[in-house]
């Protein structure tokens, strides 16, 4: 069996217990995080030396990094609806993947500290001023490739790349700032609110 190391208020631990989900595979999983299980021991630094969650645990095999968990579950369990075989399919799923670890990820690193964690040492005005202006430009992003697909992120089926987004975008939703009117992403939203999983581990109160 599949063992997930991490805590499930974690937005990256909650995108590998979605994808679980949807694959079908069976799997267990212990918190680790602040509260929990330290990632700060050799043991687990061993594991990931970036001492930080999700670590996968499939046997004697041992990974870190949250999207490429993802894919490696898809790819596990024959889910090529999830993430494609052929080659131009597959990078259309996965820029959208690496689009949301980087430039979506990056846009809320000020504002969601900020908003949400309360966090002293982060209360210039300005920058999550700048922060929430970079986040709704991400979500516009969304919302003009959900436009043009008319369905999901990726094309016209769901993929790995609607879990991934799906969790930013239940981020974005949750952190109290004045959010603009994106009709596409609201009805992609509404739309992922279907899927037991993402009810689970997705838009379950938890940002």
């Amino acid at each position: 069996m599949l063992k997930i190391l991490g805590k499930t208020s974690s937005i990256n631990v909650r995108k590998v217990l979605w994808t679980c989900e949807e694959t079908g595979l069976a799997y267990s999983q212990e918190d680790y995080g602040s509260g929990f299980a330290s990632t700060q021991t050799d043991a687990f630094r061993a594991m990931n030396p970036n001492a930080m969650v999700p670590v996968l645990i499939d046997g004697d095999f041992i990974l870190w990094e949250s999207n490429s968990i993802c894919r490696y579950l898809a790819r596990k369990a024959g889910r090529d609806d999830l993430l494609p075989g052929e080659p131009r399919a597959c990078a259309n799923v996965e820029h959208w993947m690496d689009w949301q670890a980087t430039d979506f990820n990056s846009a809320w690193r000020y504002v969601f500290p900020a908003l949400v964690r309360k966090n002293p040492d982060y209360n210039d005005k300005n920058a999550i001023a700048a922060g929430i202006r970079e986040w709704n430009h991400c979500v516009d992003i969304l919302d003009q490739q959900l436009q043009r697909t008319g369905a999901w992120a990726a094309g016209e089926t769901f993929t790995l790349a609607d879990i991934v987004l799906g969790l930013s975008v239940n981020r974005w939703k949750m952190t109290p700032f004045e959010h603009p009117d994106f009709p596409a992403v609201n009805a992609w939203f509404e739309r992922l609110n279907l899927r037991p999983a993402f009810l689970r581990y997705g838009n379950n109160g938890t940002a």
